[in-house]
């Protein structure tokens, strides 16, 4: 029982890593999502992310402001670890590992 709760608080909490550990993580996928509104992003992040393995990590571009959090609360339900975002020029670069 204890192992079940310390699992769903590890789920519900951000990793959150600085701009710097985020611009050095090794990428396995790019998900260029720019060209949308939302939920355009979230909607291609949930396609790609079965392309890729567990442990691997997936940057989502996206010049949507709603992805920042829509991201993050898609991990925390579905067991990924948000890693952060990196704000660049007029857009930003979201991490994520999955599950």
């Amino acid at each position: 029982m204890l192992s079940k709760t310390f699992r769903a608080l590890k789920a519900k909490q951000s990793i959150s890593m600085t701009n710097e550990e985020l611009k050095s993580v090794s990428v396995t996928k790019s998900i260029d999502a720019r060209g949308t509104a939302c939920p355009g992003p979230l909607l291609e992040a949930k396609k790609a992310i079965g392309t890729i393995e567990s442990g691997d990590v997936m940057e989502i571009l996206s010049a949507d402001e709603g992805t920042k959090v829509d991201i993050p609360k898609w991990c925390n339900k579905q067991g990924h670890e948000y890693l952060g975002a990196v704000e660049e020029n007029g857009y930003f670069k979201i991490y994520m590992k999955k599950k």
